[in-house]
């Protein structure tokens, strides 16, 4: 069974960057499409960033684009988001999810899900 798990969380001030990783425990990451969502207190958990299985192909949210980079080492078995430029309203729970079925946009298309990492951006 494959469980991702991510890392690279943190407190930064706004116009930093960090970089998260999410590593395919347990299986290949290139078997599957993976996304980045993510959660901010009392908010749903929203679509940030996918990046496709075979092409490559790379989706993003309108509000992070020019500002993430979303990426994918097959040989370090690992998915990648740069987050430049960051903002207070970047403040969140970030999920890595993989195994899409359906809607890429939609958390109910996801079959594997890591327990998140915290993104703190201060002001």
């Amino acid at each position: 069974q494959v469980r991702p798990v991510e890392s690279g969380g943190g407190l930064v001030q706004a116009g930093g960057s960090l970089r998260l990783s999410c590593e395919a425990s347990g299986g290949n990451i290139g078997t599957y499409a993976w996304a980045w969502f993510r959660q901010a207190p009392d908010k749903e958990r929203e679509f940030v960033s996918a990046i496709g299985w075979s092409s490559g192909r790379t989706y993003y949210t309108d509000s992070v684009k020019d500002r993430f980079t979303i990426s994918r080492d097959d040989a370090k078995n690992s998915v990648y988001l740069q987050m430049n430029s960051l903002k207070p309203e970047d403040t969140a729970t970030y999920y890595c999810a993989g195994d899409v079925s359906g809607n890429w946009y939609d958390t109910q298309s996801y079959r594997l899900w890591g327990q998140g990492t915290q993104v703190t951006v201060s002001s």
